[in-house]
């Protein structure tokens, strides 16, 4: 299974998880089985691109996106994408995978999401 979560830099499981989602630099892709960690650095509309970031990582094989946050019209996308979002995570990228996996993040949901427009 590939985790996401974006962060700023490529630092792999140690870099920051980055608070905006939209406009994170890189996306930490781990997969959890074997524990291979790649970054993909944001060619979304953000950043100058044109393709949506749910596809983008949809196309890499992510299957679950852990973020700070993110708005109601991102978690609409993932869901249509097939990625699963929870909400919440914070610290490193090894911080939110265990958090994850322990349960403590939440599912991002339309009623959940940011509507500040910051994510």
């Amino acid at each position: 299974m590939k985790v996401c979560v974006p962060t700023y830099e490529m630092k792999g499981l140690d870099d920051t998880v980055c608070e905006h989602f939209g406009r994170a630099p890189t996306f930490t892709v781990v997969e959890i089985e074997n524990g291979s960690v790649d970054t993909i650095s944001n060619t979304g509309a953000h950043f100058g691109g044109s393709e949506l970031l749910p596809e983008m990582l949809s196309r890499e094989g992510v299957q679950v996106m852990l973020c700070g946050g993110l708005g109601p019209r991102a978690v609409m996308m993932f869901e249509e994408a097939g990625i699963e979002v929870f909400a919440g995570a914070k610290g490193t990228v090894r911080d939110a995978i265990r958090a994850w996996q322990e349960g403590k993040l939440m599912d991002a949901t339309d009623e959940n999401a940011c509507r500040e427009n910051r994510h």
